[in-house]
């Protein structure tokens, strides 16, 4: 059985049943978005750091207007008053989101994954921007993460697309389901889709530290799948999380899953935003060099590779520039952990319990990566001084669709490295 015996539908439309997950900071570029949705499937794009893809992307200043109007809080542990304007964050989105729709191609869609821990120091006014610009752009439909999203909804019930969009939410148990279901009751707006993430999943993770080995990702799918049945409820479930080849997806499908999302795949893809050095770096990756850890100030669990350079770096909080996950008082773990350390060591701070992540994830120095990341260079090629091949989002999702019994179709062989390190999203 492949997967391309399968549609997803979607109201009246039907995809390929494959989507992109949402990878940021403009990982999952719109050029990758774009692929997925020419060759029938969805893609998604990012709005983590928005202002900051906005400014590399388009030439615009966010970054740097945010900064030079907050530089004088660089020194100072309180950062109460370090806040985005939100014509920035709804203008940034705005382009980003009408220019990949602009561009679009195929009968496939984009969709944008927006996470609620992007607290942003105004967690209620940045958050609503964000949703309702990118309906404003024209987006298809929009997946929510990173939190239960209890308020999401009501944030846009007045949009005039609240109804049209296609509005998704990730989970990782039926509690979570439940109380975003009891919101969305009330509303009398149900998703149209749920991505159901497992523990094998890459970068933040919904599960406590202790419990991620505990659980699997067929075993909550077939709970949730359960649940929405006993509650004569037909949203399509989108398992998500180590489904590595399409085999694995398509016995998902087979189990009664609407599609399913992979990334790590697409991490090395030609049109991915990472660059050259870190995509390697995955390629090169043995099992043992991925680990799940709690650095990150959200407070979620972390999988990333032991020898990303996040790990390594000690550096003052950037949030006059960036600042996206500082909470509605201004507070962010990353700032604690480094006024501590500066008070041992004034000169050289020394922080290893947590990290800056919005500039390190900004620099690419947070090497995030599903649990079979180790299993790229199953995928591809090796070149004689040792470097790997990247082949396409269109040889990657062919293969997922089209593949059977556990085989990998490696893209066709170059005779040269390719040392492409990033590319433009447009």
């Amino acid at each position: 059985m492949k997967v391309d015996n399968f549609r997803l539908k979607l109201g009246n439309h039907e995809y390929v049943p494959i989507v992109i997950g949402g990878m940021g900071v403009n990982i999952s570029t719109a050029s990758l978005a774009l692929e997925a949705a020419r060759l029938g499937g969805i893609g998604h794009i990012s709005d983590a750091e928005i202002c900051a893809v906005a400014d590399r992307e388009f030439g615009t200043q966010f970054v740097k207007q945010k900064r030079e109007k907050y530089q004088s809080f660089a020194n100072k542990p309180d950062k109460k008053a370090v806040k985005f304007e939100i014509e920035d964050i709804r203008d940034a989105q705005k382009l980003y989101v009408s220019k990949t729709i602009d561009a679009k191609t195929g009968s496939g869609g984009v969709f944008i994954n927006c996470m609620e821990k992007l607290l942003m120091n105004n967690p209620v006014e940045t958050l609503k921007a964000r949703l309702e610009a990118a309906m404003d752009a024209g987006i298809d439909g929009i997946t929510l993460s990173a939190g239960l999203h209890m308020r999401s909804l009501e944030f846009i019930k007045d949009h005039p697309r609240f109804r049209d969009v296609k509005i998704g939410i990730i989970v990782s148990s039926v509690r979570a389901l439940k109380i975003f279901l009891h919101r969305a009751t009330r509303l009398n707006r149900l998703p149209d889709f749920i991505v159901v993430e497992g523990p094998l999943a890459g970068g933040h993770l919904g599960f406590d530290i202790n419990d991620v080995n505990k659980y699997n990702l067929h075993d909550i799918f077939l709970e949730i799948l359960q649940f929405l049945k006993d509650q004569d409820l037909t949203i399509p479930l989108i398992p998500a999380g180590g489904i590595f080849t399409g085999t694995d997806a398509s016995k998902f499908l087979s189990l009664g899953a609407g599609a399913v999302q992979v990334a790590t795949r697409f991490t090395i893809a030609l049109e991915s935003g990472i660059p050259h050095d870190a995509k390697q770096a995955y390629l090169n990756s043995k099992e043992s060099d991925v680990v799940v850890n709690m650095v990150s100030p959200t407070g979620y669990p972390m999988r990333m590779l032991k020898n990303s350079p996040a790990l390594r770096k000690s550096m003052r909080p950037n949030c006059e520039a960036l600042g996206y996950i500082l909470d509605n008082d201004g507070h962010c773990d990353y700032i604690k952990e480094y006024e501590a350390a500066k008070e041992k060591n004034p000169k050289k701070p020394e922080v290893n319990s947590k990290f800056c992540l919005c500039t390190n994830m900004y620099h690419y120095n947070c090497w995030t990566c599903g649990a079979l990341v180790y299993r790229l260079k199953e995928t591809t090629f090796q070149f004689e001084d040792g470097s790997y091949q990247f082949p396409s989002a269109e040889d990657i999702f062919e293969d997922y669709q089209f593949s059977e019994n556990q085989e990998i179709k490696k893209p066709k062989p170059k005779t040269q490295p390719n040392f492409t390190s990033k590319v433009s999203s447009l």
